[in-house]
């Protein structure tokens, strides 16, 4: 029991973090590998070119770039939640050779501060050097995937879950080749790391010896890691001068994280330690975009994108001990994002920027979890690009994200030998979320 315990907590540490795609896209995906596109909400990805950024936005674009350069830059992440209507509840019995010897029922005390997102810097860098007028290379590092959940150790939500944080970090070696005027295309290989850390307190009851039983916690620590190679590939078509329509393919990346457990409580004297394992699969995104030059200063863009969440059905863990320890449905639906945004150059060295982006969840009401407390989001972006010379830009933007309101209603069922005796405890959380965030960027590039 011990082993299934420690799987089944690795295994939705591992797939929230995973899954936790996007704190600005559908999920968790993260989107902040550029802080020139952030600012017209990325509406242009895959058919704007502005700097070395393109190697993540679509590498096709790397051979339009006529100088080699280098883009770093970041984003800050702000995140505010708010809590509200929240109710709990645990349902313990102890049952000893099949007969209850034992049983509690009653809310469980805690807080509710929200807010339990810190804030988080979120860096990348990229760099293009042009072999000649068709052929580019590239390299980029980024994070494409991450979140970070850090409840008071009071929450009344904490036997769901009070702690989540994965890191995904990304290296990638690109190439791109241009035809003609009309049509580019390009290839990118990733190399990616993932890390992954999970705090719950389980319950678990104690006989009182008189019929009844006391609720104790388990503090549950989990973490684990891997490796695995990935793609993308891209293409960019230029029918006329003022018109580029780009689409690129990031490939699903497929991860078997290992790592250690470790569940502690003094005061009923457990202290268990073990391995676990979860095959992990992140979905494949299909990006389009549109960039139309307007007038010599002014340039519409229009974005989809497309996320294949419908994959993620299930969390299955398998162990040692137990062929399979759980099997639990997590049924995601496929997720779109549409963008659209504008850059107006309001003088030769200054250009202003504009966007929107409307991002779908893919979420479903009945499996929403305290790690994942997310809906449908708005987000409106504001930016400008400065060049004081024909080498350098520095790049700032600003997106304010809004999600609609969201409940979560989650329960839990726990079950642990206490040597003759078996204590399950059914533990239950719901409350009413509102989330928002704020992304304050900056980015630097230099042309050689």
């Amino acid at each position: 029991m011990h082993n299934k315990f420690n799987k089944l907590t690795l295994a939705v540490a591992v797939a929230t973090a995973a899954f936790a795609s996007q704190a600005q896209a559908g999920g968790y995906q993260i989107n902040e590998q550029s802080v020139s596109g952030q600012g017209y909400g990325h509406a242009g990805r895959s058919s704007n070119v502005e700097d070395a950024t393109i190697v993540f936005g679509n590498p096709a674009g790397m051979s339009f770039l006529d100088r080699a350069q280098i883009s770093v830059g970041g984003t800050y992440l702000n995140v505010n939640s708010d809590i509200s209507n929240e109710t709990s509840q645990q349902y313990a019995i102890v049952t000893q050779g099949g007969t209850p010897v034992g049983g509690a029922s009653s809310s469980v005390s805690g807080t509710n501060d929200g807010d339990m997102v810190p804030g988080t810097l979120i860096p990348y860098a990229f760099y293009v050097h042009p072999v000649n007028e068709k052929l580019a290379f590239g390299f980029g590092v980024y994070a494409p995937f991450g979140s970070k959940t850090d409840y008071e150790s009071t929450f009344e939500g904490r036997n769901q879950g009070n702690y989540t944080e994965v890191t995904v970090k990304s290296a990638q070696p690109t190439v791109s080749y241009r035809f003609n005027d009309q049509w580019s295309v390009g290839a990118g290989i990733t190399y990616n790391q993932v890390e992954g850390e999970l705090h719950r307190q389980v319950p678990v009851a104690i006989p009182d010896g008189v019929g009844g039983a006391d609720i104790s916690e388990i503090d549950s620590r989990v973490d684990g890691d891997d490796e695995a190679w990935g793609y993308n590939l891209g293409v960019i078509y230029q029918p006329v001068p003022e018109t580029k329509l780009g689409l690129t393919y990031r490939s699903a990346v497929d991860y078997n994280l290992t790592g250690d457990f470790r569940a502690v409580a003094q005061d009923i004297g457990v202290d268990v330690t073990d391995d676990a394992s979860l095959d992990l699969t992140t979905p494949e995104t299909v990006n389009f975009s549109l960039t139309q030059q307007m007038s010599d200063r002014l340039k519409l863009m229009f974005g989809a994108s497309w996320v294949r969440w419908s994959q993620f059905e299930e969390i299955l863990v398998t162990g040692n001990d137990i062929p399979e320890i759980t099997d639990e449905q997590q049924n995601y639906e496929n997720a779109w994002a549409f963008a659209t945004g504008g850059e107006y150059q309001l003088t030769p060295t200054l250009a202003l920027r504009a966007g929107v982006t409307l991002d779908f969840t893919p979420t479903q009401d009945e499996t929403r979890s305290v790690r994942i407390p997310s809906d449908d989001r708005r987000i409106f972006s504001l930016g400008a690009g400065w060049s004081p010379t024909d080498n350098l830009t520095v790049d700032v933007a600003y997106s304010y994200l809004t999600e609609r309101g969201t409940q979560v209603d989650q329960m839990k069922t726990d079950t642990r030998n206490l040597g003759t005796a078996t204590s399950q405890v059914t533990s239950s959380y719901s409350a009413d979320y509102k989330n928002e965030a704020h992304g304050f960027g900056a980015q630097l590039t230099y042309r050689f």
